[in-house]
């Protein structure tokens, strides 16, 4: 069978999701892409500029695999002739209906509305799930927070706004995580008598929340706690203030400044001691699967897709309380906090000072990742796509 993927911000988690499932697909894969800018004009215009490139396929493609960064209505109007339908499917990293939006309304993607949520980009995402004979979404928490979102996002406009049943939604939409590359053998650089590596492998971003962990690391610092600290994320920003600070005040303390290449992420990964992340956003979290998956220890946040992708039975250990709403803690909040509390600086300092608890925990984690492993997940992509071909001649059939 043959499946085009439409990859429309091909860059980042999108294009490793892409990348992965054509190399391990036992079907034919190819891409069309675009490069991982100009969202507005990607979500608006991919379709038109992919549409060419599909038509050339015509009789050659079985299965046609959309980013929700792409508007799939659009491009199936643009490209299916009446005689041979393509089936079609969405895949759901991010959604514009509930993705964060900054504090600060001068900054980030809605500055232009002065931080009021464009829904016109939501539309596309909900133009795109109706038009998808099958959805995929990377997590469970991502589709139903979409779904409970939806009927609320319609009321907001005249009239005419009646959306489908939930349940005739959610039966086309399936939820499959991204895969991710393991080394299953990886030479570990733990246990050499540093003092523990704390991996952010974060983008420098907003969604992020990066504040809140440099002021947890300040903290721990203050107290005499030792500690190394990696900050790869990548930066897109001229001026990551808080990062510039961060280098300053953590000094010899940063083994890792800035985004690492490959070679130097892959021994990163093999190196930390613990994972840590303190995302407003984050719909699955492939970096920290992958950090985990190599033998981190996580230290997350107790929401969003973060539950899911830990074993309950180390939610207590691992996961800490918190909205996430603000990095900022003063002086004498942190004086009230037992020192291993439940907040961000206790599971950071349980997680340093615990060591063979960490350790054992670690391994039982990083086993559990595996069922993220492309090698576990592509026959299951392949499964659900090669049922569409049939499923929507039968749709055909019966109208």
């Amino acid at each position: 069978m043959k499946i085009v993927i439409a990859s429309a911000f091909h860059g980042g988690s999108h294009e490793a999701w892409a990348s992965g499932f054509a190399r391990h697909s036992r079907n034919e894969v190819g891409l069309v892409t675009l490069p991982a800018q100009f969202w507005k004009w990607r979500m608006q215009g991919a379709a038109q500029v992919f549409a060419p490139r599909i038509r050339a396929m015509a009789g050659r493609t079985d299965v046609l695999l959309a980013t929700d960064m792409c508007d799939l209505a659009t491009l199936l109007g643009l490209t299916r002739g009446p005689e041979a339908p393509v089936a079609a499917a969405a895949y759901f990293h991010e959604n514009q209906l509930t993705y964060p939006l900054p504090d600060d309304p001068t900054t980030g993607p809605m500055r232009r509305q002065h931080g009021e949520r464009d829904l016109h980009y939501a539309l596309i995402n909900y133009n795109t799930l109706l038009a998808a004979d099958l959805a995929i979404w990377n997590s469970q928490f991502h589709l139903d927070q979409f779904l409970g979102e939806l009927p609320r996002m319609l009321r907001r406009f005249p009239d005419e706004t009646e959306t489908l049943p939930t349940e005739e939604l959610r039966a086309k939409c399936l939820v499959l995580p991204p895969g991710i590359e393991i080394d299953l053998d990886p030479v570990s650089g733990r246990g050499a008598g540093d003092s523990p590596l704390v991996l952010y492998s974060q983008r420098w971003e907003y969604d992020k929340n990066p504040s809140e962990l440099l002021e947890a690391l300040y903290a721990l610092q203050e107290d005499g706690i030792a500690f190394r600290v990696a900050l790869c994320g990548e930066n897109q920003r001229r001026e990551p203030t808080e990062f510039l600070a961060a280098r300053d005040r953590l000094g010899d303390r940063l083994v890792q400044f800035g985004r690492a290449d490959e070679r130097r992420y892959r021994q990163l990964l093999r190196e930390a001691d613990i994972v840590v992340s303190t995302a407003r956003h984050e719909f699955f979290g492939i970096a920290v699967a992958e950090a985990c998956a190599h033998g981190a220890f996580p230290v997350l946040p107790r929401r969003l897709a973060y539950p899911e992708l830990i074993p309950v039975e180390y939610h207590e250990a691992c996961l800490f309380d918190g909205d996430g709403s603000s990095g900022e803690e003063r002086p004498h909040d942190r004086e009230k906090r037992e020192p291993r509390g439940r907040d961000l600086k206790g599971r950071l300092r349980f997680a340093i000072e615990e060591v063979p608890m960490r350790r054992k925990a670690a391994e039982a984690i990083a086993r559990s990742m595996h069922r993220f492993a492309w090698t576990s997940l592509a026959p299951q992509y392949d499964a659900a796509l090669e049922s569409l071909p049939e499923r929507r001649r039968r749709s055909s059939d019966r109208a």
